[in-house]
């Protein structure tokens, strides 16, 4: 089986692109939109519509793979890869990576992800979105040859066992954390809410009272809402490094003081916190994150500190996983660029020890985390973001939904 055409289209994504730096020096949310000047290079508001890359692979049998090339909501901030815009990069695809496959037989989809995350264009690797994009055409050209699922080649490449049950999801809420909280607890969400807790004065409060006052009633929610006992979801919250802001980045004790505020609101419930501090760099975040773990686990604090910011590409996660800079990192799955990447990122936390989160970011597309749930479902995180977008039911459905259809089929095979 050989690639005959490579054909790109550019799209649309479930959310925007913010500029994250803007929003945290004050800009302020006016209805869907933020009144403010954009910060971060690239950005011509701090708020714009996200875009995606359809890249679609014809093959020699008149079948076509495909992949959406998409990148992170808060793009160029926490040392990411620039604003990614359509009509920029589909000329870039179209010069340098179109060549490298057109007539290119597809065999293993390790090795043609490692050829594609080796290209570059302009003595510079290809941007993230670009290889996150297109390594999903490779792995469902595999599938397709090979008349499997994705997930198959993955588990088969990967020398491991496909989930038989659900891995747990993890919905986000957006501004909307109270309405989308009850959507959540009716529909039995795993993890909840993310909550997106990134601005001090609105959203924390300067001593962090807002935001235990929000915890405190997200507990008594589950509470009242819930169809049974049994369910019992873990409270998972992205502050974007609000709680250092307010406290002091290197204040550990003070953060591990309120931290343990939080878990008295967050009772009977599980309580993950995203992004505690943010250090402005890798280093230094590493470094605050080992800190912050250490002493919360010393003093018995029941917490567990998750690392975003600054952990973005393969190496970063096995940077912090082997320094224990968190009790779990988030694999942002369009920063590690192909998904080959995220399935190494995922098995390399599970053999630290170290909780896996197959994130990603809102600002994606129904393609990738369809992709996304097959990369799961071989490799068992911890948890997996639902995506694109932040209205809950959209994203919760196509993960919840896809997961479904694989152990369906698995089932039949079996």
């Amino acid at each position: 089986m050989r690639i005959v055409d490579v054909i790109c289209a550019p799209g649309q994504t479930g959310f925007f692109y913010d500029d994250q730096r803007a929003i945290k020096k004050g800009a302020v949310g006016d209805g869907a939109t933020y009144i403010g000047e954009p910060v971060t290079p690239g950005f011509t508001s701090v708020r714009q519509p996200g875009e995606s890359i359809s890249v679609m692979l014809l093959l020699e049998d008149g079948q076509t793979a495909w992949g959406d090339c998409a990148a992170a909501q808060y793009s160029g901030a926490g040392g990411r890869a620039p604003l990614f815009i359509a009509e920029s990069f589909i000329p870039v695809i179209e010069q340098y990576v179109k060549p490298a496959l057109i007539d290119r037989p597809v065999t293993a989809f390790r090795e043609m992800a490692a050829e594609l995350e080796s290209l570059t264009a302009g003595g510079e690797r290809l941007h993230t979105a670009i290889r996150y994009g297109v390594s999903q055409a490779l792995l469902d050209a595999v599938a397709k040859a090979g008349r499997k699922m994705m997930c198959e080649v993955v588990a088969q490449e990967y020398g491991t066992t496909i989930s038989r049950h659900m891995v747990p999801i993890i919905s986000q809420s957006g501004d909307s954390r109270y309405e989308n909280a009850d959507k959540m607890i009716i529909r039995g969400v795993g993890v909840l809410p993310h909550g997106l807790i990134n601005n001090v004065t609105t959203k924390l409060g300067g001593h962090g009272e807002i935001l235990e006052k929000y915890v405190l009633w997200l507990s008594n929610r589950i509470t009242a809402l819930r169809n049974s006992p049994g369910y019992n979801p873990i409270i998972h919250l992205d502050v974007y490094g609000t709680i250092g802001l307010a406290f002091g980045n290197e204040a550990f004790s003070e953060i591990a003081d309120y931290l343990e505020r939080l878990e008295r609101a967050a009772s009977p419930f599980k309580l993950r916190i995203e992004g505690p501090v943010d250090l402005e760099e890798r280093e230094k975040q590493m470094l605050a994150l080992k800190e912050l773990t250490r002493l919360i686990d010393e003093r018995g604090i029941g917490v567990e500190i998750v690392a975003d910011e600054w952990c973005n590409t393969l190496e970063d996660v096995k940077y912090f996983a082997d320094n224990r800079a968190g009790h779990m990192v988030q694999i942002k799955t369009p920063d590690l660029g192909s998904v080959s990447n995220t399935a190494e990122a995922v098995l390399y936390c599970r053999e630290r020890g170290i909780g896996a989160y197959q994130g990603g970011t809102c600002n994606e597309t129904d393609r990738s985390a369809r992709v996304c749930v097959h990369v799961a479902m071989a490799t068992r995180p911890a948890l997996i973001l639902a995506k694109p977008g932040m209205g809950v039911d959209e994203g919760y459905m196509i993960a919840y939904n896809e997961m479904q259809r694989i152990l369906a089929m698995l089932s039949a095979k079996k």
